[in-house]
């Protein structure tokens, strides 16, 4: 019984695993050129405006669901839905991975 655990545990783990492997961090980065880098800079963290937020360094789960939401319309925001619609799953992941690859700009206002 011990090990049919272990072995179900570990199955999980590598499929957990796997599903981030499956994202192309040179793919999300090429996307990141074509779609993100006008507003958010190269790396997510050259924002051209104060409005747009820095996103390199950002959790990947955070990034992607953002993005998800952007395109579902369950986050409003007619920028950044324009964009989102035209992603497809494996763009947003690979973007989510890409810009979460990326180091981050911890900045504070005072």
């Amino acid at each position: 019984m011990k090990n049919n655990v272990i072995a179900a545990i570990s199955g999980v783990a590598l499929m957990i695993s796997g599903q981030v492997i499956a994202a192309d961090i040179e793919a999300g980065k090429s996307k990141a050129a074509e779609v993100c880098a006008s507003c958010h800079g190269a790396d997510g963290n050259t924002s051209t405006a104060p409005n747009f937020p820095l996103i390199g360094g950002q959790h990947r789960t955070y990034l992607a669901k953002a993005l998800k939401d952007y395109k579902s319309g369950e986050r409003k925001n007619p920028v950044m839905a324009g964009m989102a619609a035209a992603l497809s799953d494996e763009d947003i992941e690979n973007l989510a991975y890409y810009f979460s690859s990326q180091s981050g700009k911890l900045t504070t206002k005072r």
